[in-house]
């Protein structure tokens, strides 16, 4: 018997921002997933619009479990891990610690496979790891965005110092995610509507059914 994805599914009780007053919790698996989509959507505008050649399906599955050590580590707070570069180094080598613990989990001849993806050791995966550190702010952000929409302030400067952050990265696909996806996170339902917004002509009988299904 072995016991690496029972293990990876208890990712959603890591809950995240411990130092923060939540007005709803956000776990790890809520955060890796939503990091992955983001991963993806920015291999795939590095693709379309700037001419390179990422792998959006690569990008989507590092991101995936770019946390997945904290499953063991926890969820330690930015502010305190990165206080000064003894810690910082300190928690990478739990890190490492971690994943060999979770690799061990897996039957021997799988271990490679999923150490590679946990640590973006393959090749190619450098030029994804930049993707994945945006991505990994950007879902940040949308939580500080979310936050505040709901009347917390105490997320106001973590939304401040996160968007610094991605905007000095100076990376092309974040720029344009930013500016073309993340307003409509502010948006209420109503306002987000794709019968409206995307131009979809809709029939007024489906109207009428998609209106009732979302009151």
């Amino acid at each position: 018997m072995y016991h690496f994805f029972a293990m990876l599914s208890r990712m959603k009780y890591i809950n995240r921002w411990g130092l923060m007053r939540n007005t709803r919790s956000e776990n790890l698996s809520e955060h890796s997933l939503e990091t992955a989509i983001i991963a993806h959507a920015l291999a795939v505008i590095g693709n379309t619009r700037f001419g390179k050649s990422y792998d959006p399906q690569r990008a989507a599955a590092l991101a995936l479990l770019h946390d997945a050590s904290e499953i063991i580590t926890g969820d330690m707070p930015t502010p305190v891990k990165y206080h000064s570069e003894e810690i910082r180094k300190a928690y990478a080598e739990v890190e490492n610690l971690a994943v060999e613990r979770l690799v061990a989990l897996l039957p021997e001849e799988f271990r490679p496979y999923y150490r590679e993806l946990m640590t973006m050791s393959a090749p190619g995966d450098g030029e994804l790891k930049l993707l994945i550190k945006a991505a990994d702010r950007i879902s940040a952000a949308i939580k500080c965005i979310e936050e505040r929409l709901s009347g917390n302030q105490d997320f106001r400067e973590a939304e401040r110092s996160t968007m610094k952050l991605i905007k000095d990265m100076d990376l092309p696909e974040a720029e344009y995610f930013i500016g073309e996806f993340l307003p409509s996170y502010g948006l209420t339902l109503d306002e987000q509507n794709y019968s409206t917004t995307a131009g979809v002509k809709v029939s007024e009988d489906s109207q009428m059914f998609f209106s009732k299904a979302l009151e």
